[in-house]
């Protein structure tokens, strides 16, 4: 009879822990809470489609392996996560491990998001709960032979670039110093995009946020390298361009465009404050010693003729840029990267910045690709990376031909 009583008890007590968790992952505070770290993990940008539903999946993500598709992560028992539990979630996010035990593509940015707290997990969840259900059918793994093999190519990649853990605050540091390293390090992930990857498409740690190429775009350096990093840039320089996708040195356009969109536009001042204020304490990546070309080289020369007919009007001679209009080119980080992908793109294509609350205007810079030559790109770049102050290596025109071809197709 004891035994009875002891396991009705023990029965009961289990149904009032479920209940008063169903009850709290339903309080308003705690699933707008999940709404702001879905904004701060940029989920949007992975998991929606162009022109499809919010979280509805099938983003693709175009990787030196092949092609990924972000998941459908609404409730959709089907095609969604609408049978996953919370701990489903949280071992897909802390340990990169899916809800049917099967290790994820890192394109799923588990190791930043392994720093995520189990209370901010939590209150993902309970956000995620609250999403319309979308039937939409998502075939992610879309990689090349043998990439699409998960086993061993996910086991191994984890062995060799995975570290599970929750971010640890550094006792040295200021609390605004602790949170902006817990959102760059883990909802944030800008390592994702702007750490310097290995041959197996791992962070290369010891060069973290020091630029690195992904989908064709070149994702600057954020260390404090004063001429190729954010070294020049104050803390309200940094807060102004995440805000509003634009500030005196540069304007957001491409993939960083999207994630001003989407995330950074949205956050909290405190929280850009506390970015800004880890990432300005970074160290930069070496001292650099680049010397500008010198003005009568021909590449030079012939680069300051295209650039006073095709690009002055613009950007002014003295490389000066329009605030908010047209980015600046003297003294610019991106300008000076060890890697002109960025620019040869934006050249041969066009693009168009970010479009915010606070900056509405999304000024587009157009096409040349049609009617420059890949040598003459090559060299109005070749200029522009050495005029005004501005120091880097020449742009060669056989990397505008194969850039060419790539983005042509």
């Amino acid at each position: 009879m004891r035994d009875l009583i002891t396991l009705a008890l023990a029965a009961c007590a289990i149904g009032l822990a479920a209940a008063r968790a169903a009850e709290d992952n339903q309080a308003f505070e705690k699933i707008e809470r999940g709404r702001y770290l879905v904004v701060l993990g940029d989920c949007v940008g992975c998991h929606t489609a162009p022109g499809g539903k919010l979280f509805a999946g099938g983003a693709a993500l175009e990787t030196p392996f092949g092609k990924l598709l972000g998941p459908n992560i609404t409730p959709d028992v089907a095609t969604g996560i609408g049978v996953w539990t919370e701990s489903d979630l949280w071992r897909a996010m802390h340990e990169g491990i899916g809800r049917d035990g099967v290790r994820l593509y890192p394109a799923m940015p588990y190791p930043a998001y392994t720093k995520v707290t189990r209370e901010d997990v939590s209150a993902i969840w309970a956000y995620l709960r609250t999403l319309e259900p979308v039937h939409n059918e998502v075939q992610p793994n879309q990689l090349r032979f043998p990439f699409n093999v998960r086993r061993p190519a996910t086991s191994t990649w984890d062995l060799i670039n995975f570290k599970p853990g929750v971010f640890q605050s550094d006792p040295a540091k200021s609390d605004m110093w602790n949170r902006g390293a817990y959102l760059v390090e883990g909802l944030g992930h800008c390592g994702t995009c702007h750490t310097p990857k290995n041959i197996t498409g791992g962070d290369r740690g010891e060069e973290a946020l020091q630029g690195a190429l992904l989908q064709d775009w070149y994702a600057p350096d954020l260390t404090a390298d004063p001429r190729t990093g954010i070294g020049s840039w104050s803390t309200e320089d940094i807060v102004r361009y995440l805000k509003t996708g634009a500030n005196s040195f540069d304007i957001a356009s491409g993939p960083m465009a999207e994630a001003v969109e989407n995330s950074t536009s949205r956050m909290t001042d405190a929280d850009l404050l506390a970015i800004a204020t880890y990432l300005t304490d970074r160290t930069p990546r070496s001292a650099n010693t680049a010397i500008a070309l010198a003005q009568d080289d021909t590449r030079m020369v012939a680069g300051k003729a295209i650039y006073e007919v095709r690009c002055g009007a613009c950007h002014i001679s003295s490389g000066a840029g329009v605030p908010n209009l047209f980015p600046r080119l003297a003294l610019a980080p991106l300008v000076q990267s060890t890697d002109p992908t960025s620019l040869i793109r934006v050249v041969l294509i066009g693009s168009r910045a970010a479009a915010t609350s606070a900056a509405p205007t999304a000024p587009a810079m157009p096409a040349f690709g049609w009617n420059l030559s890949d040598t003459e790109i090559a060299d109005v770049l070749t200029y522009v990376r050495n005029a005004w102050g501005n120091a880097a290596s020449a742009v060669q025109p056989t990397d505008v031909t194969t850039l060419r071809g790539r983005v042509s197709r």
